[in-house]
């Protein structure tokens, strides 16, 4: 469930991102009423830690690895 909220945030913020680098239009401070406002500030640092989160993802083994593993 943690690997799925963090993709979640990730997308949001690979989004956001992507809008910023498009459009020089940063979605999450224009919801959050600015890039140092406190919502806006929460909803960077989750993103922050959903990229370390994933960060795991890239050493676990995969279902596959995990099978051949059993054999």
């Amino acid at each position: 469930m943690i690997d799925k909220i963090a993709l979640v945030l990730l997308i949001i913020g690979g989004l956001n991102w992507g809008s910023i680098g498009l459009f020089k239009f940063d979605i999450v401070a224009w919801i959050g009423g600015g890039q140092g406002a406190m919502v806006s500030r929460i909803i960077y640092a989750l993103v922050g830690l959903a990229a370390l989160w994933c960060i795991s993802l890239l050493f676990r083994p995969t279902s596959e690895e995990l099978n051949e593993s059993k054999t």
